[in-house]
């Protein structure tokens, strides 16, 4: 690929034209080998932000970000005929679902390869949770994963550096260039790990609301319709489900803390929530692959989930049985006075569990297993002055004070006998 240059690129973007084919695979495979700059690529990403892309560029983008690494597949001789189904969050507070998730869908016939992330501020990340669990390893190899698959049917790893490694470089620069919000990119950042993980089908939880990325809905609609038309471009049958994250998932935020809770919903109980989006989004998993010919809520009652998380947990080196990690301080928040709780913010309790230590300000910062927020009452609920609303868990008592004032503005109380608007869990389909 030769014949261009940066500034070419940059100027055709800043100038509100499509860029070709030719254009994209090159800037995409000169950045990842370090021949056009930082300051290069921050420019042509402000003016993908300011003048946005088509669908076949977006398209074309996504390709050169899987061309910059390897693709993953999933011989169906090696699943012993599974086919295989994985899903995506955005990112929320609260949000465990993958935990209880993985091992359900794979409890109804499919194959789950589920490479995931560690947190980065307010947001917890899936592998942080996992690494609370004693012996728990996330970093599999290939054959490792692809062995797993077949004999557990479901693996939560990280990625390996070679998958989409240009996403990776791109990702770290759009984060302190204010150039993040930029749909196109967020959308080939996603939709290129996915892609080129290999699987089938796909489900995208798009969460909407004060602790997700995206705020509004149109917002959330517009890039879940960008990612599906992505995979569906891709050859993977892709659907999108808008979630409400005004409110945190579940009633606690934190790494132990939400093992703890996952393996609650995969005994069959749980928080009403957790277990709705659960056996919701299992259900548009196993429609997407072919197979819903069963009902993953009778796989939770039944206890074979429960086998399958047992079965995951030990095929990465973890102890399922063992206690989790917990916090050496903890501290009761009560209720300002009595009525009905009629707001609960999710992004205050997610930036709370970050001041208690559960997440990190930068990728090389430490997590504390145990720590995090635990919620005694969800919007709807009547509460009583001086009752405990939240338990604080932390390591460093001195990271009280911060989580109790980020947490002051977390909570509307109304007047018994309010009835609060509540939003519902699914907010829309795409795809």
């Amino acid at each position: 690929m030769t014949g261009f240059d940066a500034v070419e690129v940059i100027t055709t973007k800043r100038d509100r034209k499509a860029l070709s084919d030719g254009q994209i695979d090159w800037v995409i495979a000169a950045y990842t080998r370090g021949e056009v700059a930082d300051e290069q690529m921050s420019a042509l990403a402000m003016a993908v932000l300011l003048n946005g892309m088509d669908r076949r560029e977006i398209s074309r983008w996504t390709d050169a970000m899987i061309a910059s690494g390897v693709r993953m597949s999933f011989p169906a001789e090696a699943l012993g005929g599974r086919p295989t189904t994985d899903k995506h969050s955005n990112g929320g507070v609260g949000d465990k679902i993958t935990l209880p998730l993985a091992p359900l869908v794979a409890a109804c016939g499919a194959a789950v390869p589920q490479l995931s992330a560690r947190g980065l501020g307010h947001t917890g990340g899936t592998l942080d949770k996992l690494e609370s669990i004693p012996g728990w390893r996330a970093s599999v190899s290939r054959e490792e994963m692809l062995a797993q698959l077949g004999s557990v049917g479901a693996v939560i790893c990280a990625a390996g550096d070679d998958l989409a490694p240009a996403d990776k470089k791109l990702y770290a620069l759009r984060d302190v260039t204010g150039t993040v919000e930029a749909i196109p990119l967020i959308a080939s950042s996603i939709m290129s790990k996915k892609i080129a993980e290999g699987t089938g089908a796909l489900v995208l939880d798009v969460k909407v609301g004060s602790g997700a990325f995206m705020k509004d809905v149109s917002s959330a609609r517009e890039l879940a319709a960008t990612m599906v038309a992505l995979g569906t471009d891709h050859g993977v049958r892709t659907v999108a489900l808008l979630t409400d994250m005004d409110t945190p998932l579940g009633l606690t935020a934190g790494n132990a803390l939400e093992v703890r809770e996952s393996v609650e919903v995969l005994a069959g109980g749980g928080p009403p929530d957790v277990v709705e989006l659960t056996v919701t989004l299992a259900r548009e998993m196993l429609a997407a692959a072919g197979l819903d010919g069963v009902d993953p809520a009778d796989r939770l009652a039944d206890g074979t989930a429960m086998d399958v998380w047992k079965r995951m947990v030990r095929a990465q080196g973890g102890d399922p049985d063992a206690p989790l990690p917990t916090a050496r301080e903890t501290q009761v928040v009560a209720a300002p006075a009595d009525g009905v709780l009629v707001g609960l913010d999710a992004y205050a309790v997610g930036v709370a569990a970050w001041r208690l230590g559960a997440g990190r300000a930068r990728k090389e910062d430490p997590v504390q297993a145990g720590a995090g927020v635990e919620m005694h009452a969800k919007p709807g609920a009547e509460v009583r002055g001086g009752e405990p609303l939240f338990t604080l868990h932390t390591d460093e008592p001195d990271r009280f004070a911060r989580a109790e004032e980020v947490l002051a503005g977390a909570v509307i109380i109304a007047p018994h006998g309010s009835r609060p608007d509540l939003p519902a869990l699914v907010l829309d389909r795409v795809g």
